[in-house]
């Protein structure tokens, strides 16, 4: 019983060790840069709601389409006016948008515990199949930037319009440090 109760005692010291050290390289900010990635201007309401609230350790984000630099969005529905590869850069672009959105709310992207769920509402045809491919461009974004807190739960479904024609729309739900569980860098 002694040797369960040391081998245990060790796996838990490893596995708090191995958890710290990941931790004390987890810096989203550092890795924008490392990217290449320059954050977008936080897109605006287009309606009566806010684009983000917190409640507790999560933060809420409101629907978000592909917003480009010049003011206009990526429209058309996918598998009749885009491609899958199109709907994948709208899906990226929305996420820069989501992400910009996220910073503002808190400050600093290191405050980011877990991106949580994803939800994408892919413009599509109706024999449209390949919603998953075009929400990839937004999952594949919050791994590069947060690692394996980037990974989520998510569901990407394919409807008949969204608003102003846009390729894709994108909410999201994400966890927030406390200010006690991690020093912000």
């Amino acid at each position: 019983m002694k040797t369960l109760s040391l081998s245990c005692f060790i796996s838990i010291l490893v596995f708090a060790n191995l958890k710290a050290q990941i931790d004390s390289i987890y810096d989203p900010e550092s890795q924008l840069s490392t990217l290449g990635i320059t954050l977008p201007e936080v897109p605006q309401p287009v309606a009566n709601y806010v684009g983000d609230i917190q409640v507790g350790h999560l933060l809420f984000l409101a629907g978000h389409g592909p917003l480009l630099e010049d003011g206009t969005y990526i429209t058309g529905k996918l598998g009749q006016d885009l491609t899958i590869e199109q709907g994948y850069q709208a899906a990226r672009i929305t996420g820069l948008g989501q992400l910009a959105k996220i910073k503002a709310s808190l400050g600093n992207l290191n405050r980011v515990k877990q991106i949580v769920q994803i939800r994408g509402m892919v413009n599509a045809a109706p024999t449209f199949t390949d919603h998953s491919l075009v929400t990839n461009g937004i999952s594949d974004l919050m791994v590069e930037v947060f690692g394996e807190r980037g990974k989520h739960v998510r569901t990407s479904v394919g409807m008949g319009s969204l608003p102003n024609n846009i390729a894709i729309e994108i909410d999201l739900i994400v966890e927030v440090f406390s200010e006690d569980e991690k020093a912000i860098k």
